[in-house]
């Protein structure tokens, strides 16, 4: 770090990263980054690692600052693999920088706080998102950004829409950003932002869990670690939306391409078999949720944000999915691939 100042401040987004991290309905598994402007260099959460390790772990990365924005301008392809511009001398443990880090280092403040809020995704999922956000952050300096991949193609939507004064950014099928000078002016805003966004969730019965444990049997399937994780089969407007298509990221990283739901009557096996391939979570209408006995910590978190985020959406609400141009390059990604490698060894 450059100064005892910027030692302080990193200190204190450690402790703000930690208590996002813990809180799933702002941020799941490895997903999310905090970083922190010293100077030149910028500090980032390492690809693959969950913030809410961030007291307990060393998870920051200190990248350079100007050749990767000047990479991002010149749209060279090296700005989608921001470990080139890691600082080695500082970074012993060979510590991959977020692919979102090009966000970061776009945006002109010092601290940038980026979530998957639930809320915040609910709204940016639907077709009349940006308008419903419009409205509720009226009087905010804000942007809204359509769908882009993380990593350079996202850094360019961000780029054509930022403009001076922004310091909050709404993703389209993704999430939210906000920046601010500093750690505790930059977690204010976080707080005003998601109450201003905040959506009421749906209630649901409770989960048929003796009917689950029976289709379970011995398929070496299982009930999910959060029991919040079943709402989306339970709910027919959730289990309805999520029939669909992918919604956003991370959930094609995590549980693959949209969901799978069981038709009438279907048990594991004929499921397993007509999908070729024995899905990492299936929904059962009216049931709940069983998930695959390998199934790791970030599939379990991201099929509970699957509920989450589909409680939150308005049930008659238009929604817009990923393409399958989308899905195919996340799933195909090397960044992605990568990321998932270390949330499976974490696991």
């Amino acid at each position: 770090m450059a100064t005892d100042a910027d030692a302080q401040e990193l200190a204190a987004l450690r402790t703000l990263s930690a208590s996002i991290g813990r809180d799933p309905h702002l941020t799941q598994a490895a997903g999310g980054n905090t970083s922190l402007k010293a100077g030149e260099t910028l500090w980032i959460k390492a690809s693959g690692t969950w913030l809410k390790d961030a007291l307990a772990k060393d998870i920051m990365v200190p990248v350079a600052i100007s050749p990767l924005l000047s990479a991002v301008g010149q749209r060279d392809p090296a700005a989608d693999r921001p470990q080139g511009f890691a600082i080695e001398a500082l970074n012993p443990r060979g510590l991959r920088p977020s692919i979102e880090t090009t966000v970061h280092a776009l945006m002109p403040q010092r601290v940038v706080l980026h979530v998957h809020c639930v809320d915040t995704i609910s709204l940016a999922i639907q077709a009349d998102g940006e308008a419903e956000v419009a409205r509720r952050l009226d009087g905010l300096e804000w942007a809204y950004v359509p769908y882009r991949r993380p990593g350079l193609p996202l850094a360019q939507g961000i780029a054509e829409r930022l403009r001076p004064g922004v310091d909050v950014l709404i993703l389209g099928n993704h999430g939210l950003v906000v920046a601010a000078e500093t750690v505790a002016d930059a977690e204010v805003l976080l707080r005003r932002v998601t109450r201003l966004l905040a959506r009421s969730p749906r209630k649901v019965a409770e989960p048929d869990s003796a009917a689950l444990t029976a289709l379970a049997g011995s398929t070496g399937y299982r009930l999910p670690a959060d029991v919040e994780a079943h709402a989306a089969a339970i709910d027919p407007e959730s289990c309805s939306m999520a029939s669909g298509g992918s919604l956003y990221p991370d959930h094609v990283i995590f549980l693959g391409r949209g969901s799978v739901v069981a038709r009438p009557n279907e048990d594991v096996k004929r499921i397993t078999q007509r999908c070729s391939t024995a899905p990492v979570a299936i929904l059962f209408p009216g049931l709940g949720v069983l998930m695959r006995g390998d199934a790791n910590a970030g599939a379990e978190a991201m099929q509970r944000c699957l509920a989450d985020v589909t409680a939150r959406v308005d049930a008659t609400a238009r929604l817009n999915y990923l393409t399958d141009a989308e899905n195919d390059e996340l799933i195909n990604w090397d960044a992605e691939q990568y990321r998932q490698k270390l949330n499976a060894a974490g696991s």
